[in-house]
């Protein structure tokens, strides 16, 4: 990380790698879905976007490894809530989308 004024900033190879994670319009429709409900299975995520399980477990799998979404396990099930990350590039898409 690069550091200005007592700030580290991101260098440009981890912000592709952010960028990445959303270079797919599934992976923003799932970043917005679980921006609204913080806690959200993998297969309710599957079910409120009309997709295959599979798909949308491969986009959720590059979502937590781009550091958008943060996936936890209750029991059996996992949910998926969004990482701090995640929270800026929602409200980027939110505001962008405005435009």
């Amino acid at each position: 990380m690069l550091q200005g004024a007592g700030i580290f900033m991101k260098t440009s190879k981890q912000i592709e790698k952010h960028m990445k994670g959303v270079a797919n319009h599934r992976r923003i429709d799932i970043l917005l879905l679980v921006a609204d409900a913080e806690g959200i299975a993998l297969e309710n995520i599957a079910k409120t976007l009309g997709c295959n399980f599979k798909t949308i477990s491969g986009h959720t799998l590059k979502l937590v490894q781009a550091g958008l979404i943060d996936k936890n396990y209750n029991g059996r099930m996992i949910v998926h809530s969004l990482s701090p990350y995640g929270k800026i590039f929602v409200k980027f898409i939110k505001e962008f989308k405005k435009i």
